[in-house]
């Protein structure tokens, strides 16, 4: 399995955590409690916790091009929901 990881500076990390569980559990299979969560897609698996500042995010695929598809659908749903911030792109580390 492949991995990436990526960190997002935010005062909203439990807000955007519980948003993105609830939205991706109407498509997918979502495990959401306690400040952490976890999302299975087909093409990848994305592990979220939330702290008082920060969300950290750690993707898992098989292949480069499944990693990259998790990465994308995650960040564009996070920088969608977090508008109001004027988030930047985020920095993955593989």
């Amino acid at each position: 399995m492949l991995t990436a990881t990526t960190r997002c500076e935010t005062p909203n990390a439990g807000k955007y955590l519980q948003q993105l569980c609830k939205h991706f559990a109407h498509k997918v299979e979502v495990a959401y409690g306690d400040g952490h969560g976890q999302c299975r897609f087909s093409c990848g698996t994305a592990t979220m916790n939330a702290g008082l500042k920060e969300l950290d995010i750690t993707v898992e695929a098989a292949d480069t091009g499944a990693l990259t598809e998790t990465k994308q659908v995650v960040e564009s749903h996070l920088i969608r929901f977090a508008f109001r911030e004027n988030l930047q792109p985020l920095a993955w580390h593989d």
